[in-house]
């Protein structure tokens, strides 16, 4: 869908793929959702996703050294996403990238 439906270079789909894994990995882990929510869509030349979970608590950016196996996923996020942030929910959070994607002809 990234690639042929919005036309995303391989990079930024390659890097949204990751992403996704990324928070929702830290959904079901520091949270203990059993349940999550995802959601991606497109809009004037961002792709925008979200991962929902039933927690309110707010994930940490955490410093990161050559030597960390685990604790990456936030700072990969920072690092490849043009956006990112948190969404308080009413029933837990969304927490969100977003990349830019070109133009369709």
């Amino acid at each position: 869908m990234l690639r042929q439906g919005w036309a995303a270079p391989a990079a930024t789909a390659e890097h949204a793929v990751l992403l996704v894994s990324e928070l929702v990995g830290n959904a079901v882990q520091h949270t203990g959702a059993c349940r999550f929510g995802l959601r991606m869509h497109r809009r004037r030349g961002r792709l925008r996703i979200e991962v929902r979970d039933p927690s309110r608590g707010l994930p940490c950016l955490l410093p990161v050294t050559e030597l960390d196996t685990s604790g990456r996923g936030l700072w990969l996020v920072d690092r490849l996403a043009d956006r990112w942030g948190v969404d308080l929910l009413p029933r837990g959070k969304s927490t969100w990238f977003e990349m830019r994607l070109p133009e369709p002809r």
